[in-house]
């Protein structure tokens, strides 16, 4: 092993470092661009599922379809008491029936707002339903996802603004397509009532408007879900960049995070571009439908009059146009293009659609098919020519390191704080990309590990903060291990670890855990246990029983060398260095490796680290006797 590790002036902890088993993670965050074939297979998926959810609402879609059958009233009353009003009443000579006719309209206005008030009543009906259904899932799936260790960022994105944003969409297209339905109808019926050459000149563009918006729809919602694939990475990145930016300032990697976000913020304006030119097709298809028919209507009136059409009903064929169809084709459009493909893609995201919309349980299935392709064996850890710096212009933190570890292998890393130990753990764990050189396991890139997530089966990194959540003992226990473990398993490895104290004292493993009320040392065992159980066959244990004591770090580290696999731990005790099989040595210039009594010999670091340790081993004894 040759190389060189530098010193960092500040610390060695990676910026936002808290993982435990970081995924294989170091492609760029891109988007891939759907096709209108995903919008069709999006809508496929979403009616399958829209029709159970409505088929169960019957009664609350009657009530709809009969409240909405007064405005279709309205609708037809508004253009034919306009019509008979003139043909009848004023041009007649009869002023009085002019005006009883649009009376009757007037009061078919009327009639229309109390049958939008009864509407809205129910509406919540059918759209609260579907809310508390959405919620429920993502909340289910988010939380068996992170006990089964396939932890979910974007669930808070999706708890908010994805399902306040399907409820409100739901709720509009429900109203913007009852309103369409029964006002088209309220006005073709009295187009037909008043002369049917009125449908002539009014059916054709409106029928080719509706045919070009209706094939804009599936482009329309694969650029929606462009849009919102965009905004989630966007909203993960930042998720993960903002708990640790005080230490990306102090490292000086903020030009290597703003790059890293400016390429994600790029990506989501590329996407909302690519909406807007899709929103200008939907502008052009409502003025086909519904401005194209009043200009052909006003440039036939000569030959309609020659029909036999009267006044009266010419000008009732405006109302509708211009009072009921062009409204209601303009909500349509502009509901259902936007509003609609963005309702769609969610639904499809939510409910375990394709592409990143998966559920996390789904992803836990998809873990457990990686597993069957992820050998368990012992891996191979190989660096070569690593260099990494926070910032272009800092100091290498690691510098040129070439390190090999055996599968098998149980290899202590020492030195100085602040010289590395915590960053090279987190490049071999994969949660940072070196800036120049290779780190392969088993010969394949950390950062492109076979699999989406076959480094949860390959790797564990246990920092020294152990992580603790709110929930059972067991829940704590098995968040690495996404297939479960039986029982036995579990009771046989908080007797290895030595948890069973704390086990007994919150009164077995399906107890509740206060993680306020467990000491540091009672998290690590917790976080050590957790690893033990995890499937992954390199264990990285970042300063993680520094807060125990001698013979319960004993305990824990026998447990793991023992344990099948390989194992590498950052050593703050002699103990821990001469339990292993290799010692590591990083001094800012040089990293050597060798035996403990090998480095003794050749490294003066070392023995100075050595007797540090002794010396504060001796003041522990002397004031434990004293």
């Amino acid at each position: 092993m040759t190389g060189r590790g530098s010193a960092a002036a500040a610390t060695d902890k990676a910026p936002g470092q808290e993982s435990v088993h970081p995924e294989a993670a170091g492609a760029a965050h891109g988007t891939q661009r759907p096709d209108a074939s995903r919008g069709r297979g999006a809508l496929r998926r979403v009616l399958g599922r829209a029709v159970p959810f409505l088929a169960t609402r019957r009664r609350v879609l009657v009530g709809l379809a009969c409240w909405s059958l007064l405005e279709s009233g309205q609708t037809f009353l508004g253009g034919y008491g306009v019509a008979m009003a003139l043909d009848r009443g004023f041009l007649d000579g009869r002023p009085a029936v002019g005006l009883a006719w649009l009376a009757v309209a007037g009061v078919a206005v009327v009639a229309g707002g109390v049958a939008t008030d009864r509407m809205f009543r129910r509406l919540a009906d059918l759209v609260e339903p579907l809310r508390d259904g959405l919620v429920r899932r993502v909340v289910t799936g988010a939380v068996r996802g992170s006990v089964s260790g396939a932890a979910d960022r974007t669930a808070v994105s999706r708890l908010t603004h994805q399902t306040e944003a399907a409820r409100d969409g739901f709720a509009g297209l429900v109203l913007v397509l009852r309103s369409f339905v029964f006002t088209c109808a309220g006005a073709l019926l009295g187009l037909m009532a008043l002369a049917p050459a009125l449908l002539l000149v009014v059916l054709p563009p409106l029928a080719v408007g509706l045919a070009l918006f209706a094939a804009a729809l599936g482009p329309m919602a694969a650029r929606q879900r462009e849009f919102l694939h965009a905004d989630e990475q966007l909203a993960e990145r930042f998720g993960e960049i903002v708990p640790g930016l005080r230490d990306v300032v102090a490292c000086g990697a903020q030009e290597r995070t703003a790059l890293a976000a400016t390429e994600l913020i790029e990506a989501q304006t590329r996407a909302a571009r690519s909406l807007a030119r899709w929103a200008a097709v939907r502008t052009l298809a409502l003025a086909l439908s519904a401005q194209l028919p009043i200009v052909l209507l006003l440039a036939a009136a000569p030959w309609l009059l020659r029909q036999g059409v009267t006044a009266g009903a010419l000008l009732g064929a405006l109302t509708y146009l211009t009072q009921a169809l062009l409204p209601a084709l303009h909500t349509l459009m502009t509901g259902l293009g936007a509003a609609g493909a963005r309702l769609l893609v969610i639904l499809d995201h939510l409910t375990g659609g394709s592409g990143s919309g998966s559920r996390p349980g789904e992803r836990a299935a998809e873990e457990d098919e990686d597993a069957e392709r992820v050998p368990v064996r012992a891996p191979r850890m190989e660096l070569r020519a690593v260099t990494f710096a926070y910032g272009p212009g800092a100091r290498p933190v690691v510098d040129g390191l070439d390190l090999v570890v055996e599968p098998g292998e149980h290899l202590a890393v020492v030195g100085p704080s602040g010289i590395g130990k915590s960053t090279l753990f987190a490049l071999m764990g994969g949660l940072l990309a070196p800036d120049s050189g290779d780190i392969r396991l088993d010969g394949v890139p950390v950062r492109r590990s076979p699999g989406r997530y076959a480094s949860a089966y390959t790797r564990a990194l246990i920092p020294q903060e152990a992580y603790v959540f709110t929930g059972s003992l067991r829940e704590n226990l098995l968040y690495l291990c996404p297939g479960g473990a039986p029982s036995t398993a579990v009771e046989s490895a908080a007797a290895v670890i030595g948890l069973e104290p704390l086990v007994q004292r919150l009164g077995g493993l399906d107890a509740p855990v206060d993680p306020a009320a467990l000491s540091q040392g009672e998290r690590q065992l917790v976080a050590l246990t957790r690893a033990y159980l995890s499937p992954a066959r390199l264990v990285l244990l970042d300063e993680a029983s520094c807060h125990l004591d001698p013979a319960a770090e004993a305990r824990a580290e026998h447990a793991f060398a023992t344990r099948p696999g390989t194992l590498i731990v950052i050593a703050h005790r002699l103990t821990s260095a001469r339990r292993a099989s290799r010692v590591l040595v990083l001094d800012g210039v040089h990293a050597t490796s060798g035996s403990h009594e090998d480095l003794l010999v050749r490294s003066e670091l070392y023995r100075d680290l050595v007797g540090h340790w002794e010396a504060g081993t001796e003041a522990e004894t002397g004031a434990a006797t004293g």
